[in-house]
This record gives C-alpha cells, structure tokens and sequence, in this order.
C-alpha cells in the first residue's frame, strides 16, 4: 500500500480541511499520516481512519516554533517511510522538498494560504523575505501543487510558472431535515462566527456592531491571537449579554452550532492578498446549513454569489454597515427565505463528495494506489 505523509503546523483536532483529505486519500487505499503538532491544551486525538503524529514541542509561537518544528519534521521524515510527503502551506514545506528530493519519494504542495500575504506576515517585511525565499526555492522543486481557490491558483502560476490545481474548502454533504432547520426568530437573532479568532478577521467590527443590533446575539466559536483582547473588549462595552464566547468546538460538533444560528459572518479586512482572494471553509459551512451569511465583496464571494446568490456583500468593515446588513435580513423575510432557499440549492453542489473526485485524481495520477 502506498503510504502519504502529510504534514501541518497545527493541532489535528480542528483542521476540518485535512481530516477531509486524509479521509478521503484513505478511502481511496493510500497508507495516510497526518503529522502536527501538540500544545499544551489539546484534547485528546479523535479516531480517524488515518494514522495521527503530534509532535510536543519546546517552543510554542515565533521563529522558535517554526525553527524547532522545522527540524523535528526533517528528521521525523528521514526515518519514517513514504512513497510521497504532502506540505500544507510554506511553514512545513521546506523539510518535504528537502527528505522528499534526497530520498527521491513524490512531493505535493497543498496552499491553504497565501501565506506571504497573511496579515501577521505582510507588515514585517524581514519575515515576508524569508517566506518569499522559501516558497521559490520550494514551490518549483515539488511534483504537484493545489490551492482552494482560481484567484490564488492564477497567482501562484504565474508567480511561480506551476500549474496549481483547486480543491475548494468545502464541507461533506448534510441533509438536514425541514423540521430540524431554524427560522428567523426577531426576538432572538443568533450571529456566528466560526474560526480562528485572529487579527483580520473583522470581529472587532462585529462587536462593535452589536451596540447598534437589538434582540440579536453573536457566538464566536474559536480562540486565537486576540482571544483575550476580544473578551475584554466586550466586558468594556458591556456587551456579554449579546456576545458568547463558545472556545473550541470539534468538526463532529460544529454542525449543530450552525443550524443552530440564523446568520453566519466572514467579513475579513484587505491586509494582504490572503485574504483579499481567500474563499473560507466556514462560507461553505453556512451554505450547506441553509444560512444566509456577511461576506466582504472579494473576488472569489463576488464570484459565488453571482452564481448561487447566497449572500450579503458588504463594502466595508463600518461597524453600522454590518449592523445595518443584519438588521435588513431581519426586516425582510422575503430576502431571508430566498437567501436560505438559495442555500439549501447550493448545497446539493457544493459538498466535499464532489471536490473528493479532483483530489483523488491528482494524487492518483502522480501514486498510483496500485
């Protein structure tokens, strides 16, 4: 059997865009291991149907962190058997090239990000240096390449000259019973936001909006860089009767959450072309629970939108404009219900049993599972 390697920089648990690919390269009779890493705090490891390495690691955030992982993911590939390593993102791609080259196995290359335009990255110019140098040095070495959008696959070729392919971040299909879906309570409106609570993500904004918002409630599912700044924020504001901190929440157990809700937010600020061209999972997610949801008006929403009008395009990040968005689905219960209907359309296209067949391809057409 033909073993994968794959290789990411964070906790396992949560990574729904990796468990869905490990599943599925599994499925289709590959040999998988994901290899992460594990911090202080995390749970135990779920089951799953492909092997699962966390690496303990001395230092947790920095140039430590990735030096030290750099080099325990090197030697971890050395001496581990693979016919090919899949990097996900330029943080754990230096070490697949270079065990991957040297032992002369296949290497993929999976951009979640483009990751020398991410916010934390763009502004420290030192940084964005090292990244660029390690993406071409590494990105023409590899033997196939895939991104989640056509935006950042047009860049990536032409920046690097390498076909990338497009496997979108979106989830397996759910079919969820009319008598389980929610309609729009006036009196109780429920936001969500799920995701990494991290600086350009737009949910200082969306607090904000809150204090113009009546009957509305925002959960926030997810902790990151700005986890406490944004709970005291909302303590300052006096807003935590309206603002609910949920932390981290397993893949099996989102679902619920967002069929629980009424409205799902994206709303990412343009720092960088990360996220100016990113297409997030969490779109998908609401759509595939039949929730009209705030997006920013980037390509790659514009796009989608015009084909399946699911969403709400805002403008800007103005916290009144949000709150001006959602008191409007409030108000119109026509648009509301088009909106949902057209989700629930939408749904039955796009689900992970559909992108699954272009992953499979690709991997198929470089290892062959026989």
């Amino acid at each position: 059997m033909k073993k994968i390697i794959c290789t990411v920089t964070n906790d396992l648990n949560y990574d729904q865009r990796m468990i869905r690919i490990c599943s599925t390269l599994a499925d289709a009779g590959y040999d998988v291991t994901l290899v992460g890493r594990k911090k202080p705090d995390s749970r135990a490891l779920k089951k799953q149907n492909f092997h699962q390495k966390r690496m303990k690691l001395y230092f947790l955030k920095g140039k430590a962190f990735y030096l030290e992982y750099n080099i325990r993911l090197f030697f971890y590939l050395l001496f581990h058997r693979f016919d090919m390593v899949s990097s996900v993102d330029l943080d754990s791609i230096l070490p697949g090239v270079l065990v991957g080259k040297l032992k002369g196995k296949k290497v993929a290359y999976d951009a979640h990000e483009y990751f020398a335009e991410l916010p934390e990255v763009v502004n420290r110019k030192a940084v964005q240096s090292i990244w660029q140098k390690v993406a071409n040095f590494c990105i023409p070495k590899v033997d196939f390449a895939y991104t989640v959008c056509s935006s950042l696959a047009d860049i990536f070729k032409k920046d690097f000259k390498k076909e990338f392919g497009v496997v979108r971040n979106v989830p397996f299909k759910k079919n969820t019973p009319e008598d389980q879906r929610i309609p729009l309570d006036e009196k109780n409106t429920v936001i969500l936001y799920q995701g990494a609570l991290n600086d350009g993500r737009g949910i200082e904004q969306m607090i904000a909006a809150m204090e113009y918002l009546e009957d509305v409630e925002l959960r926030l599912i997810g902790e990151g860089d700005l986890s406490d700044d944004l709970r005291a924020m909302v303590a300052e504001k006096h807003l935590s009767h309206k603002v609910k901190f949920l932390g981290y929440v397993l893949p099996d157990d989102l679902p619920k959450h967002t069929r629980a809700a009424h409205i799902g937010i994206n709303l990412l600020e343009n720092k960088g072309l990360n996220y100016y061209y990113s297409l997030a999972n969490k779109a998908f997610d609401y759509i595939q629970a039949g929730k009209p949801s705030l997006h920013m008006d980037f390509p790659e929403y514009r796009k989608l939108n015009e084909q399946f009008d699911v969403f709400l395009l805002l403008q800007s990040l103005d916290p009144k404009e949000i709150a001006a968005a959602i008191q409007k689905l409030k108000d119109d219960k026509n648009l509301y219900k088009k909106l949902s209907e057209n989700c629930r359309k939408a749904a039955g296209t796009l689900h992970w049993e559909n992108e699954a067949k272009t992953l499979i391809s690709m991997y198929e057409q470089h290892l062959p599972v026989q």
